[in-house]
């Protein structure tokens, strides 16, 4: 075990992916001379050099493109949107192409691609800048979407992410990459597809992913002062969904609140809260509950942001109201 932030799990686990495979090269929007606008590349022009972490136009449907036919080249490509909202930009290669080849090649052709952005509101970056749109693309056909939260997450998804055939979307949330914790360097490439229970309880169950685990983890320890436990699990993947675990949790608290960065309205709440309901109805002692962020563009001014987005305060008292119904 050893100590990093967030982003220097990133990096390391760039650094790995171009050592270990020549297929593997990084291209985006200011990776290489600047080290990436969150720094995950910081110094990997220099170690590397252009042909393996290339710097890119400000056209992410043409750089996106470029991925997919380096992919279908046999390349090994990491393409980098610099934010989650300059990726509707290059919807039409993500959706159009590089989730579809495979089918409609009759599985002649494979995109293992790995794209990855950052996600979430929380850095007063406003309307622009601050979407939390995995959902969206989680509801799509032919690609993975894995959504890391924790520090050993962050260094070993990507590994897992370049062994799959086909593309897998990776978004890291904006808040964590400065974020300090433990990372096992052993624990090697991820297992996509398979949430963990972060923390067990038996009262009432918390389904979080991305920025929002840590605030559901915040949750649990202000519950456990009400004499309240909390589980928590952690999506990790949004598609493949692991419905199993989230199950299983809800069987044994028989509470359930989903906590979503997104819109309340078409949210990926709204599909766990779904699949709850249909696996696990007869477990229920209430009904499933979820915390989205509040139907605005996100503002800028810091309380109104605050105020807009799930908190651990948020969280606390949707919990409360299943396990203690009327105070």
């Amino acid at each position: 075990m050893s100590r990093m932030s967030y982003r220097e799990a990133v990096r390391a686990a760039l650094r790995e992916a171009l050592q270990s495979d020549p297929r593997v090269f990084l291209m985006g929007e200011d990776v290489g001379a600047y080290g990436g606008a969150f720094a995950a590349s910081h110094g990997l022009l220099a170690e590397f050099g252009p042909e393996r972490v290339r710097d890119t136009p400000l056209s992410e449907d043409t750089f996106v493109g470029a991925g997919i036919g380096a992919a279908l080249g046999g390349m090994r490509p990491i393409v980098e949107v610099m934010t989650v909202n300059f990726s509707l930009l290059a919807l039409d290669q993500v959706v159009n192409n590089a989730a579809a080849l495979r089918h409609m090649s009759g599985g002649q052709l494979s995109v293992p691609l790995v794209i990855r952005m950052a996600t979430g509101g929380g850095r007063q970056l406003a309307a622009q800048h601050s979407h939390s749109l995995e959902g969206w693309y989680a509801h799509v056909p032919g690609i993975k979407v894995v959504t890391p939260a924790t520090v050993t997450d962050a260094r070993w998804m990507l590994a897992a992410a370049l062994r799959e055939p086909d593309p897998v979307l990776l978004f890291e949330h904006s808040l964590l990459y400065p974020m300090e914790d433990e990372c096992d360097e052993s624990a090697g490439p991820a297992e996509i597809g398979r949430a963990l229970v972060r923390r067990p309880g038996r009262d009432v169950t918390l389904v979080a992913w991305g920025g929002s685990l840590h605030k559901a983890l915040a949750a649990a320890e202000r519950l456990a002062a009400a004499n309240v436990a909390a589980e928590v699990v952690d999506l990790r993947t949004l598609r493949p969904l692991d419905t199993a675990t989230i199950v299983e949790s809800v069987r044994r608290t028989r509470r359930a609140v989903v906590v979503d960065e997104g819109w309340r309205t078409g949210s990926f709440a709204a599909e766990v809260s779904a699949q709850i309901v249909e696996n696990a109805f007869y477990d229920l002692d209430g009904p499933v509950a979820r915390v989205c962020s509040a139907e605005v563009p996100i503002p800028y001014a810091k309380q109104l942001e605050d105020a807009a987005l799930p908190q651990a305060e948020s969280i606390e008292r949707a919990a409360l109201a299943l396990v203690r119904p009327g105070g």
